[in-house]
């Protein structure tokens, strides 16, 4: 089938447009009628029908319809309607992997999404979960990896711009935060000290903000990357930090856990921009069980993460 050279006259947008549309509803489900189409995706009516025509001759999907019940998905080929609708890869963004943990959630995400689609799956690995939702919601990226704590923080203030599609439990993301300390002796935070944080780094931020509040410190804006051994050399003299790195590390460093911190921090999540077409593939792809059992056997050393 000549996909390609199909799109290439008057109805190509059109049929674009419908097919990312439809590959929002599962097989089952009351799919939009034409005149909702029309209305949605600012086409004329005869686009809309010569489009849907089209994916129904290419067996892209079969319509049934039911009369004032509307018209309803019965079959979906995947594989065709993602090229009907341009989508040659899937890619995602996590945090860097720096960490053990963040190995084996890589491996884990690589593997549970192979698909007999022909679609590649691509991570990119970033700084900052304001940096990674920032490329979800400008659409360079299809999901991000974050914890459930920053997704969540997020949709705070912006509840109609990402949603979360799958969650991985506690410790998906990370074991616990501390507080790290370059004096071995300082076990809270006082007044005059000088604290690391990355603005970058929703939870790293607001659990710096956290730990530090009714004391006068002095925060001192470094890249997350760099805090550990800006601690280690005095140069601030406390930060908020992921305990996986150190511990990967073997970093000798004077810690204490924070407490009252809510759990959601330590668990991975996907996000997605809101009414983003493959969110539901993505849930389709994305096996929990798989990801997390790759995650612990790397965790464990049993394998060597392949990502």
């Amino acid at each position: 089938m000549m996909y390609y050279e199909d799109l290439m006259g008057k109805n190509a947008i059109a049929t674009i447009k419908v097919s990312k549309e439809l590959l929002k509803y599962s097989v089952g489900e009351r799919i939009p009628t034409v005149s909702e189409f029309v209305d949605s995706l600012s086409l004329a009516r005869g686009t809309v029908q010569n489009a849907i025509k089209t994916l129904v001759d290419h067996e892209a999907v079969r319509i049934e319809s039911k009369g004032h019940l509307g018209s309803y998905l019965m079959k979906k080929n995947m594989r065709v309607l993602l090229k009907f609708a341009g989508v040659r890869m899937l890619l995602g963004t996590m945090p860097l992997p720096y960490s053990r943990r963040y190995e084996g959630l890589a491996s884990g995400l690589i593997a549970s999404m192979e698909n007999n689609y022909d679609l590649p799956i691509n991570l990119a690995y970033m700084r900052g979960s304001v940096n990674r939702i920032s490329m979800v919601l400008q659409k360079r990226y299809d999901f991000a990896v974050v914890s459930r704590y920053a997704a969540h923080h997020f949709l705070e203030k912006y509840t109609d711009k990402i949603e979360i599609v799958v969650g991985f439990g506690a410790g998906s993301y990370l074991s616990n935060h501390v507080i790290m300390f370059h004096n071995p002796n300082i076990k809270e935070i006082q007044d005059g000290m000088k604290i690391g944080i990355d603005s970058a780094s929703i939870d790293q931020k607001e659990l710096t903000k956290f730990v530090c509040q009714g004391k006068n410190v002095e925060f001192i804006e470094i890249e997350y990357s760099r805090i550990i051994e800006r601690v280690i050399s005095g140069d601030i003299d406390a930060t908020v930090m992921n305990i996986d790195e150190a511990n990967d590390k073997h970093v000798k460093i004077h810690t204490k856990s924070i407490p009252q911190v809510n759990k959601d921090n330590t668990e991975a999540v996907l996000v997605v921009a809101k009414e983003n077409e493959i969110s539901t593939l993505i849930k389709e792809l994305v096996d929990v069980e798989t990801v997390l059992n790759i995650q612990r056997l790397v965790l464990e050393e049993k394998i060597t993460p392949s990502y």
